[in-house]
């Protein structure tokens, strides 16, 4: 099901420099010099589309920094006046919005710890109602694609037109290599639910280590995403924050270099032709699959039956280990994903149980 939002296309508000667009700068404005050399260098590369830099920084705990304030809204304001580009800045309450604008800030951008409280969106989206400026809106701490949801249609509410949204990753207590988890399939749905919404992702936030920014880059953009936010600091070495995940500008113009620019459709008719060829044997097996799902699950209610007439119970944990151990060890034989295998058994096991119960529950309404 797609959400019918009123959304302006990225080209009608975002002029991108050069391809990928990339957002750029400094986790945290720390000095004037600190933003302006920052600026100025990156403006040098001519692929960076627009200047970011933290003013407020919302922290874990007190007594860290927490940004240093309206007067690095003048610092942004002189670096727009002298490398010609464009700024967004981190807004989380009406008083922030109002100095922003004030301060003709171009674009806003709402942050995860702000998405992830409904509160504080309307807030924000209360202070911009007759205001036509960008907002992009990150995705909430946890992975919940409701909140996305919710706050991007508060803010198209408002009158909001000019919207897009922010991959940041998702918190998560597993070990991983990223400070945040891509959960690209959560991104996937936003951009189901919303095909006119533009999305950028953001590797830094993500990955938590400048070494593993490229790659993530790569994959942001061979799944589609229409751009990349991405911290770049004049010395990390020495920042204020995040120091682990920005990089210097001259890092980030090797980094574009080194970065894929696909298409979402062949320009060569023969490439086109080979790809209508190898869908249409995808098509048909979708078919067999829907219609062999369709056959098991009609075995599965004739089972629900015969349990319900013998008062047999509906779950079985024998069978449900033997189903899994089996099919697992022939999927792999087959060069099958393991995860993959288990995750699409437990999704029609979890059908079947459905079925049997429902089974069950009519023989209870009826006695």
């Amino acid at each position: 099901m797609k959400l019918n939002l009123n959304i302006e296309p990225l080209s009608a508000w975002l002029k991108a420099s050069h391809q990928p667009l990339v957002i750029a700068g400094p986790c945290s404005a720390e000095t004037e010099d600190q933003l302006l050399s920052t600026a100025h260098l990156l403006a040098k590369t001519g692929k960076v589309s627009v200047l970011r830099a933290g003013i407020w920084k919302p922290r874990t705990r007190p007594g860290e920094f927490e940004g240093i304030g309206s007067i690095g809204l003048e610092w942004l304001k002189r670096a727009k006046t002298e490398t010609g580009l464009p700024t967004t800045v981190e807004v989380a309450n009406a008083k922030h919005v109002e100095e922003a604008l004030k301060a003709g800030v171009d674009i806003l951008w709402v942050g995860a710890r702000s998405t992830v409280n409904p509160f504080t969106v309307q807030e924000i989206a209360d202070a911009l109602k007759g205001v036509d400026i960008p907002v992009m809106v990150k995705n909430p701490v946890n992975p919940d694609l409701q909140l996305w949801v919710g706050a991007l249609e508060r803010f198209n509410g408002a009158g909001i037109t000019k919207l897009a949204a922010i991959s940041r990753g998702f918190s998560s207590y597993e070990k991983s290599a990223f400070r945040n988890e891509p959960m690209w399939e959560l991104t996937i749905q936003l951009k189901t639910l919303l095909p006119h919404l533009p999305v950028i992702c953001d590797p830094s936030h993500i990955c938590g280590n400048r070494e593993l920014i490229p790659y993530i880059s790569q994959k942001a953009l061979d799944l589609e995403i229409d751009g990349l936010m991405i911290e770049s600091h004049i010395d990390p070495s020495v920042a204020w924050t995040d120091a682990k995940q920005q990089v210097t500008p001259a890092a980030l113009s090797d980094l574009i270099d080194n970065l894929t620019v696909r298409h979402p459709e062949a320009t060569n008719p023969a490439v086109s032709d080979k790809l209508a060829e190898l869908r249409k044997q995808i098509d048909k097996i979708d078919d067999q699959l829907i219609q062999k799902l369709s056959e098991r699950l009609k075995i599965v209610e004739k089972i629900g039956e015969y349990k319900r007439d013998n008062d047999i119970t509906i779950l079985q944990l024998n069978r449900w280990d033997e189903i899994i151990q089996k099919r697992a060890s022939f999927a792999k034989a087959l060069s099958l994903d393991e995860e993959f295998t288990t995750k699409f058994l437990e999704l029609i096991h979890a059908e079947s149980i459905k079925k049997q119960t429902a089974i069950m529950n009519a023989k209870q309404v009826v006695q």
